[in-house]
């Protein structure tokens, strides 16, 4: 992981894909998000969906899994540890559609904005822009998420 200065707007990371199979689907959905529509298709046939669909909360943990990834492959491929603070939230969560048993969702996470922290100047603040596509480039899920980054330290 780099540094904040390091860092440029504009720079889209791919994360990787996941292929969503109907029994994760439910898995999940059993341990955490327990509608019909999550747990068979005759429950989603019941419903709009009309078959089986992941849960969004699924949708986006998978994010977050392979962001983890990612930051671990950065930091061993660069030899450095993870320079990443806590993040502090996330806005315009949106399910744009439903990622359905079988569908493969590629995940990606590009840098739209940099800001300095006069409170906490040893950390800047990185605003990133995130989305999952399906197999037929439909985008299916986004969100802007916000990140701590250590600054370099001073010679």
């Amino acid at each position: 992981m780099t540094w904040f200065e390091d860092m440029v707007v504009g720079e889209r990371r791919e994360l990787g894909s996941y292929h969503f199979t109907p029994e994760e689907i439910v898995r999940f959905a059993q341990a955490y998000d327990p509608q019909p529509f999550h747990l068979s298709d005759e429950g989603a046939a019941a419903m709009h969906f009309g078959r089986l669909c992941a849960s969004g909360w699924h949708t986006a943990s998978v994010w977050m899994k392979l962001m983890v990834a990612h930051i671990r492959a950065d930091c061993e491929r660069l030899g450095t540890p993870s320079r990443l603070g806590p993040s502090p939230g996330f806005t315009d969560l949106k399910w744009i559609r439903p990622v359905y048993a079988g569908d493969t969702i590629s995940y990606s996470s590009t840098l739209l904005e940099k800001r300095d922290m006069r409170t906490r100047p040893q950390w800047g603040l990185l605003i990133h822009g995130n989305e999952g596509v399906n197999q037929d480039g439909v985008t299916v899920f986004s969100f802007t998420g916000k990140v701590l980054v250590a600054r370099r330290p001073a010679a």
